[in-house]
């Protein structure tokens, strides 16, 4: 990548630099978004990207390197939200490594409290906190798993206002970039995420939501496309059908 692919990468929209450049595109874009943090935050930052690179090594999403949305998650905060706060940054790379690989972090004992102890003493417990605040608990067998997706949701984040933060982009990812999504999975995943709108919406409406006005008002205009998306995508109803597949 050259300097004016550099300077590029800097301004193009998220998914632009995925398709053109990959992860290392990405990885560039990050760079440029953490290169005026403290020096010592930067090097939190990239442990914390290195560490989410090895966790989700193996792990893919559709066509592309899972890292890849953990890093559009983490940049959109920065570069679209406004927030230069490294412990929710350094969450936001690892809001799904205690979720997906938590016997990995705690030394084969998949169990998420240990992981969320391991990353408090890497990260801090704020960072821990975060994370365990994003982080899906086990879902009972015998309810449908988006209902209680949807239920955890809302209960985890009012109590936690950074968290919708990272969840905001997160489904930013999920939900308003299932145009970017292919294949039979579409309608699944837009069942899953159709009614965490109104949800997410109420949110990050709250006063307490730590961002600023022009920040909220671009997540409540991705979640009106997002839903617009949604009502595309599925039957009359469709939202509503059950499912026990989770993303």
């Amino acid at each position: 990548m050259d300097t004016g692919q550099r300077r590029l990468v800097a301004t193009m929209p998220l998914h632009t630099i995925t398709s053109t450049y990959g992860e290392q595109g990405l990885r560039k874009r990050f760079a440029v978004e953490i290169a005026s943090f403290p020096e010592q935050d930067q090097q939190r930052l990239n442990q914390a990207l290195d560490l989410a690179a090895r966790l989700h090594a193996a792990d893919r999403r559709e066509r592309e390197p899972y890292l890849n949305h953990l890093l559009r998650v983490a940049i959109r905060i920065m570069s679209h939200y406004g927030v230069h706060d490294t412990d929710v940054i350094c969450a936001a790379l690892l809001h799904d490594a205690v979720e997906d690989h938590a016997a990995e972090l705690a030394g084969s004992l998949d169990d998420q409290a240990a992981a969320l102890a391991v990353l408090a003493g890497q990260f801090g417990p704020r960072v821990a906190e975060l994370v365990g605040a994003v982080s899906n608990p086990p879902y009972a067998p015998d309810r449908d798993a988006h209902e209680q997706y949807r239920e955890h949701v809302a209960e985890s984040l009012r109590h936690h206002p950074w968290a919708r933060v990272i969840k905001a982009s997160d489904f930013a990812d999920n939900g308003a970039g299932l145009i970017h999504t292919g294949g039979p999975r579409l309608i699944k995943l837009a069942a899953k995420y159709a009614p965490l709108v109104p949800i997410l919406r109420e949110l990050i409406s709250l006063p307490d939501t730590p961002l600023s006005p022009e920040a909220k008002q671009h997540i409540l205009t991705q979640l009106d496309r997002a839903e617009e998306r949604f009502a595309a995508v599925l039957p009359p109803g469709g939202a509503q059908s059950g499912n026990k597949g989770c993303w």
